[in-house]
């Protein structure tokens, strides 16, 4: 199969990479290597919302652009290779944006998707998924929303919530049917929240690299109007198994060392033969040369994913396995890099002796996490084999 792009979409890239060249030179980031998504800057977002590039696939009718999801994909791929700071919209773009387009209450969508394409002021959104006993298996989710009157009454713990710290706004799924005959996956809702609601209380989570971008939320007697509810009660993880699959399909799952990845590449490509170990020299070029093929594997897988959601199909097994596969693909870069460099690699990034401008080390210790977050590996490879392949449960 040749795999090639329309010459509008080639003038589109070269317009986004363009941009971020512009950008870069101006001085308005710098490209850095570590989690999911780069740090938040309302800056950034308010001129990608100049460009329209908020909502970009959204239908028209929606405060949208209306472009295909490989258009996305390419408009994606082209911020991520430089680590562009998206943090402040990325989430609602990505996620909450296309929920309400085929959840929501026009009161909802009315109020929430136009700010978000604009990047307005208080528009950053969190995820409040995950629990202490409830991460893959979000069915088990014990926070609950009771009914009263025209309200919910939130009690409960999240945790793993990424900027929530940031965030003006969270996108919560919580327990409403309490009743233990109900199977689990039938008895949750989804809701937005402000974060800055009475009874809603944020501690932060320093990581295994010692930086702060993780939280712990708690719930205690949180109000929310019944309006904040998004789609039918008791179907909220239907509704998020549905949103999943666009949060792990994304060029993020592939490009997040991607820094790391080529710099690599070129650290290697200066290597010399009288200077190293032949048999080091070569397994270091074999293995750059791996690492190579599964990224353009792991980037067609991507893309691959985006053309099923255009033809309109849903493509729950391709992106499970484009996750599984991207997200494998990048703890290998960053241990490759580190076997390779040796232990300079270690060197934060603005020591004198540090061998890459970016944070080498810093990426490492980021590593585990990226198999974990949006779904484990071990969750993905069910969903490939149960819905993919057709395979018996047991």
């Amino acid at each position: 199969m040749k795999f090639t792009f329309t010459q509008e979409q080639e003038e589109f890239r070269k317009e986004v990479h363009d941009f971020l060249e512009g950008e870069l030179r101006a001085g308005t980031f710098s490209t850095q290597s570590r989690g999911l998504v780069a740090p938040c800057s309302r800056e950034f977002s308010l001129k990608m919302a100049e460009r329209g590039w908020i909502g970009f696939s959204w239908p028209k009718e929606y405060w949208g652009k209306g472009r295909s999801y490989v258009d996305k994909m390419i408009l994606n791929e082209e911020l991520m290779k430089v680590q562009a700071p998206i943090g402040y919209h990325f989430l609602a773009d990505r996620q909450v944006g296309p929920a309400l387009i085929a959840f929501g209450s026009d009161w909802q969508r009315e109020t929430f998707l136009p700010r978000i394409a604009a990047a307005d002021e208080g528009i950053q959104f969190c995820l409040l998924f995950s629990e202490p006993n409830a991460g893959s298996d979000l069915s088990a989710v014990t926070t609950k929303a009771v009914k009263e009157g025209e309200a919910y009454i939130i009690n409960g713990q999240k945790i793993w919530n990424s900027e929530a710290h940031t965030a003006d706004l969270g996108w919560l799924l919580a327990r409403t049917h309490f009743d233990q005959a109900i199977p689990k996956h039938r008895a949750c809702s989804e809701f937005v929240v402000d974060m800055k609601t009475p009874g809603i209380t944020v501690r932060p989570i320093i990581n295994g690299a010692g930086e702060h971008s993780f939280n712990e939320v708690f719930f205690d007697n949180v109000r929310i109007e019944q309006r904040y509810l998004v789609g039918q009660e008791n179907e909220g993880f239907k509704q998020i198994m549905a949103q999943m699959d666009y949060e792990r399909t994304g060029m993020e799952r592939l490009l997040q060392t991607y820094p790391i990845y080529n710099l690599l590449i070129e650290y290697v490509k200066k290597m010399s033969k009288e200077g190293e170990s032949r048999e080091f020299y070569c397994w270091a070029r074999d293995q750059v040369a791996q690492l190579e093929i599964e990224h353009n594997i792991g980037r067609l897988l991507c893309y691959h994913t985006a053309w099923i959601i255009d033809q309109g199909k849903k493509p729950s097994s391709q992106a499970a396995m484009a996750k599984a596969f991207c997200t494998q693909h990048e703890q290998r870069v960053n241990d490759i890099a580190t076997k390779i460099v040796g232990p300079v690699s270690q060197i934060r990034e603005d020591a004198k002796w540090s061998p890459f401008p970016v944070d080498l080390a810093t990426c490492y210790l980021w590593g585990p996490s990226y198999t974990l977050q949006g779904g484990s590996t071990e969750i993905l490879k069910n969903i490939v084999a149960l819905r993919g392949l057709g395979l018996p449960r047991s």
